[in-house]
């Protein structure tokens, strides 16, 4: 980016080092800030304007109408389930249009989402590197000029968003943002430009043009996402991150989206997956569990609607009701999905693992694993997760059981961590704890693990749902129970302590959700008492910590909560899934606090 003076049109090159802000003139918003004033993009004057999209006028329509039409179309395309038809449609200018080549990276990008697949991820990245490259071509060439076309507008967005969603990939890529931090410059630049054009529609010389709408919504797409992300990310990761100049507002960013969504411009659609994807996934995963399902229901229901049949909207329809404890209407939904199309075999991957799920909450072991089964065969995310949730069905069953099956828990937990896989030169973070409890398995004689599937419930926060509804959660104490009682039954050693402590740890949250509040504080509490003597699982003391904080939470108990939430953040590393624990203790701590810190801070100028 460059940045021009409103005095004297003298163009200066922004230097990518942490120190270049301080070169620029700011300005402190509540909403956004720093905001750059030095850099102005205006639309020229009626007279060189693009000609007008209204046929009405007896004008011819401009390119980027079509384009943006067409795009659109092709969109609609994709809604419906007419995925191939709809790649066909866009790849035929995807080498010289920024917006048919930016929506077939979209639809790529949204590919490599799904199937987790290296070979997607990959081809995702490069597709999205050459969208930025066509958007380059388009983009305002340095000149003494501050005037700038619509079409040169709509480069500077689209670039933008190209440099977003490779950032979008690195994140899939790495989940402890070390490489999101180590792009920082490409990341920077983005968030840089979508505050200048945040800047540039709030400013009084701007003039609408032809498809300012699709502009504006590229701008809420962008400055939304960017302060709903940097919003919710630990502290230590946030603090790196502010450094060099970023800052997030949640509440912002979310407004920003609300407002995108609702207007029907090329950009509503993603505004409104992002929206889906924070309050069924990321509030959920990396949160506390509190998604806002209403919002979620509200953002749904008009597609639902114009796509009944829509994969990706049935799709979502079926992770509100796993939220809300509707197993069976879920289940119905993900099954739904799947019998509507066939051409994307990843959104039936995607309903597989959420299936997987459903009935591991029903305890339904057999048909968890054969959920798990169909993705060790068909997707390729992650071949050592599957075989471990394979594994960890079987070992719920009796031997006799596990016969039809044709294989055994022990035979599965040892091929685990010879499945051992990378995507961009790091290993998943699921991935690398399934390994770390299958290794029990490589001696000769193993000591079982107690209760597999349930511990992996707990890392993708599994007992938020089950806790609405009291048999579910009965039924999985019950559960607890009975490994409780083998693993009392048992010969003492070297891992009984780390064994005892998971039991208590998951006793402690279904006794929670079942109102016995005090019997499942002693239970987190044991966990701390035995924390010098866990040998392995040392990612247990950190999470009692941050259970026990939001059982205080829940009671109003918010300094003391503040006080076990802080010990668990600042008083452990290097141990399995940090990364995700320290997302959720961050987002525990914004709720004891308030707007917590994220949502209150202001950056200054360097």
């Amino acid at each position: 980016m460059t940045a021009r003076s409103e005095v004297t049109g003298e163009v200066q090159d922004i230097p990518d080092s942490p120190d270049s802000l301080s070169q620029l003139s700011v300005i402190n918003s509540p909403d956004l800030d720093p905001i750059i004033t030095d850099f102005r993009l205006q639309l020229p004057n009626n007279n060189d304007a693009l000609e007008s999209t209204n046929p009405s006028n007896g004008c011819a329509r401009s390119d980027l109408s079509l384009a943006l039409e067409d795009c659109m179309a092709a969109l609609d395309m994709f809604l419906r389930n007419e995925f191939e038809e709809a790649q066909v449609r866009l790849k035929c200018r995807n080498k010289d249009s920024m917006y048919h080549a930016l929506t077939y990276a979209t639809i790529l990008e949204m590919q490599a989402m799904m199937t987790f697949d290296p070979q997607h991820i990959l081809a995702a990245g490069n597709t999205m590197k050459e969208a930025q490259a066509i958007c380059q071509r388009h983009r305002k060439k340095a000149s003494f000029s501050k005037n700038f076309t619509e079409e040169e507008l709509h480069a500077e967005v689209c670039y933008a968003e190209c440099l977003l969603q490779r950032a979008a990939l690195t994140f899939l890529q790495d989940e402890n943002m070390i490489s999101f931090i180590k792009g920082g410059i490409k990341v920077r630049n983005s968030y840089q430009t979508y505050k200048e054009l945040h800047t540039v529609l709030q400013s009084a010389g701007y003039t609408h043009g032809d498809n300012h709408g699709h502009f504006e919504g590229g701008v809420k797409l962008g400055v939304g996402a960017f302060n709903l992300m940097i919003s919710m990310l630990p502290t230590r990761t946030l603090k790196l991150l502010e450094f060099v100049g970023f800052s997030g507002n949640k509440e912002f960013g979310l407004q920003q989206l609300q407002e995108g969504s609702a207007e029907s411009t090329f950009r509503s659609f993603l505004c409104n997956m992002l929206l889906l994807c924070y309050h069924t996934f990321m509030s959920f995963i990396l949160g506390t569990g509190e998604g806002d399902v209403e919002d979620a229901e509200k953002l749904l229901q008009p597609y639902l609607q114009k796509y009944p049949t829509g994969s990706i909207f049935l799709f979502f329809a079926g992770r509100i009701e796993v939220i809300k404890g509707n197993l069976d209407a879920a289940i119905k939904r993900f099954e739904e999905c799947c019998e509507v199309q066939q051409q994307w075999k990843q959104f039936h991957h995607m309903c597989y693992w959420e299936l997987m799920w459903c009935f591991t909450y029903k305890r339904h072991w057999k048909m968890a694993y054969f959920y798990a089964d169909l993705l060790s065969k068909e997707n390729s995310w992650s071949k050592a997760t599957y075989a471990y949730m394979k594994a960890a069905y079987l070992s719920m069953l009796t031997p006799d059981d596990c016969v039809t099956f044709g294989e055994t828990a022990f035979t599965l937990f040892r091929q685990v961590p010879g499945l051992k896989q990378k995507i961009a030169g790091k290993s998943l973070p699921t991935e690398k704890f399934a390994i770390r409890k299958a290794r029990r398995y490589l001696v000769e004689n193993p000591i079982p693990l107690p209760a597999p599937p349930l511990e992996m419930m707990y890392i993708w926060n599994g007992y938020t749902v089950i806790g609405k509804h009291r048999d579910l959660t009965e039924g999985m104490l019950k559960t607890l129970d009975e490994a409780q009682a083998k693993l009392d039954n048992s010969q003492r050693t070297e891992f009984t302590i780390d064994d005892q402590c998971l039991l208590s740890l998951l006793k402690g949250l279904c006794l929670k959700h079942l109102g016995h509040q005090e019997e499942a504080e002693h239970y987190f509490t044991l966990v701390l008492c035995n924390e010098t003597q866990i040998k392995y699982d040392h990612y247990l003391v950190p999470n009692a910590l941050l259970e026990h904080g939001l059982l205080c939470l829940e009671q109003g108990r918010n300094s003391e909560a503040v006080k076990l939430l802080e010990s668990a953040k600042q008083n452990y590393k290097n141990y399995s899934m940090e990364s995700r624990t320290h997302f959720r203790i961050q987002a525990a701590l914004l709720k004891a606090k308030g707007n917590g810190e994220n949502d209150n801070h202001v950056a200054s100028s360097p």
